[in-house]
């Protein structure tokens, strides 16, 4: 299993991780490509993809903030799930950082979002409880509501609204 780090949408492995992309996530959690390009210009902005024989089997799509390490997307491909890979891909991430890890999750109120949240906090990620929105990708969609999970610690309900308000790459225009 090895990562690489794509610039643009024309290089070698980004179709594949935007078809597992668009097959992870629903509409109202994902950019368009024009905004995904547009986005892998920032310099504060990584998207790595994770490969396993020459196959795209994964992705973490992340921003490095001043404070923070700020997961966006992250998913393995449905025939590599259940093998360990999401794990490893995510401790080689928390491996090769001090800063505090940062990721957003729905809120725990189906058996789905239960599961996802268990699965970070036997990593080691921290669920606060201070809840807040993002307004919707697709216009006329209702607006997110998230909470922050955070490693190695919880965050304090003032970390969460500096995040929100001054770090968010959605909130904040970073894009």
């Amino acid at each position: 299993m090895k990562q690489l780090r794509l610039r643009n949408t024309s290089d070698t492995y980004f179709n594949q991780a935007w078809q597992l992309y668009e097959d992870a996530f629903p509409p109202e959690e994902r950019r368009s490509l024009d905004n995904q390009s547009r986005i892998m210009k920032n310099a504060n902005y990584n998207f790595d993809v994770v490969l396993n024989q020459n196959q795209c089997i994964g992705f973490l799509l992340w921003w490095d903030l001043k404070n923070y390490k700020y997961i966006d997307h992250f998913a393995t491909s449905i025939s590599q799930r259940n093998k360990g890979f999401g794990k490893s891909i995510l401790e080689k991430f928390i491996g090769n950082t001090d800063k505090t890890i940062l990721l957003e999750v729905e809120l725990p109120n189906t058996i789905i979002n239960k599961r996802r949240i268990k699965f970070y906090e036997r990593i080691g990620f921290k669920l606060n409880q201070q809840y807040y929105e993002i307004p919707p990708s697709i216009e006329g969609q209702p607006s997110l509501q998230l909470l922050l999970m955070s490693y190695p610690f919880y965050l304090t309900e003032k970390d969460v609204e500096q995040f929100v308000k001054t770090c968010h790459p959605i909130l904040f225009k970073h894009e």
